[in-house]
C-alpha cells in the first residue's frame, strides 16, 4: 500500500504576523500572545525539520492577520496544487500571494475561479480518495469546481458534512496512516469513515484531532494527554507542540503548513 498521503519532502509555512492579533475567530478568548505564538511557530517547523522535511519559511504578510494558516488557501498533491477560493473574504488575498511560491515549485497549477469557495482545512487527502466536508468556508459549488480539477490528476472526491460549530473538517480529524483517522466522536458518528479504522480523541480533547501525520511523526497540539497516550500505545510516534495562541484564532497542526512531495521527487 502507497503512503504518499502522509510521507512528504516538503513543507511550506508562513510566519506569523503582528497583526495576527487581529485574525478571525469564532469566540473571542482573548488576543494571541505574538511571541509565544512565534516561539510555538518555530518548535512546529523544528519539528517538520526533524522529519526529514525541506521547510520553505515564507515572511509574515501584515496585510493578512490569518496568513499563518497556509494550507487554507492550497492543496499540494504529487501531480501539482490546487489553488483554492477562500471562504472568507478577508482571506481572498492569501491565495494570489501563495501561488508564485507554488508555481515555482510545480509544473502545473490549478485555481478554483468561482463563485463556489473552498480552504483546504476542509479537505482530507487519504491513499483512495479526497474527503472534503461541507462547512461555512466550503460550499457545493466550490466542492464540485474542486472534484473537475483534482480528476485531472485522476483523484476522486468524497463530500462529507462538517459538525455544526465547527470550523473546518479537519479540526475534527487527521490521517494517522493509510488506513487510520484519528477523530472526535461526533465526526466519527456521522459514517463517513467506515472504511478506516478510527481512533478516538479523548473526551474534552477534541481539539487534539486536528494533528499532522509527517513521515514517522505525529505531530500533536500540546495539552492533550489522555490522546497522545493512546496514539502511543496504537504506535506511534507522537510529537507534541505548544498552539495555544493559534487556537484562539481557530488553527490548529495542519493549519499551519502545506506538506508534500512534488511528482519525481518521491
Amino acid at each position: 500500500m502507497s503512503d504518499r498521503s502522509y510521507r512528504f519532502t516538503h513543507a511550506i509555512t508562513r510566519l506569523p504576523a503582528v497583526s495576527a492579533t487581529k485574525g478571525l475567530r469564532a469566540v473571542d478568548t482573548g488576543a494571541p500572545d505574538i511571541t509565544l505564538m512565534r516561539a510555538h511557530h518555530t518548535a512546529y517547523v523544528a519539528a517538520l525539520k526533524a522529519e526529514g522535511a525541506t521547510v520553505i519559511e515564507l515572511p509574515p504578510l501584515e496585510a493578512y492577520p490569518d496568513a499563518q494558516f497556509v494550507e487554507d488557501v492550497a492543496l499540494c498533491l504529487q501531480e501539482g496544487a490546487v489553488i483554492t477560493r477562500p471562504g472568507a473574504a478577508t482571506r481572498l488575498g492569501e491565495a494570489a500571494e501563495m501561488a508564485p511560491t507554488l508555481r515555482a515549485i510545480y509544473g502545473e497549477v490549478l485555481t478554483v475561479e468561482g463563485p463556489g469557495t473552498i480552504e483546504a482545512g476542509d479537505v482530507l487527502t487519504t491513499e483512495t480518495e479526497i474527503l472534503v466536508g461541507r462547512s461555512a468556508r466550503t460550499n457545493a459549488d466550490g466542492i464540485a469546481e474542486l472534484t473537475d480539477l483534482v480528476g485531472h490528476w485522476g483523484y476522486r472526491v468524497r463530500e462529507l458534512e462538517t459538525p455544526p460549530g465547527v470550523l473546518h473538517f479537519k479540526t475534527d480529524c487527521s490521517l494517522l496512516d493509510a488506513e487510520t483517522i484519528l477523530s472526535t466522536a461526533r465526526l466519527a458518528a456521522a459514517g463517513g469513515f467506515r472504511a478506516y479504522r478510527t481512533i478516538l480523541t479523548a473526551e474534552g480533547e477534541e481539539a487534539a484531532a486536528n494533528a499532522i501525520r509527517f513521515n514517522d511523526a505525529v505531530i500533536l497540539p500540546a495539552g492533550f494527554p489522555r490522546t497522545a497516550e493512546a496514539l502511543d500505545r496504537a504506535g506511534y510516534k507522537v510529537v507534541q507542540i505548544g498552539n495555544s495562541e493559534c487556537a484562539k484564532l481557530d488553527g490548529g497542526m495542519s493549519c499551519l503548513s502545506l506538506r508534500f512531495t512534488p511528482k519525481g521527487r518521491g
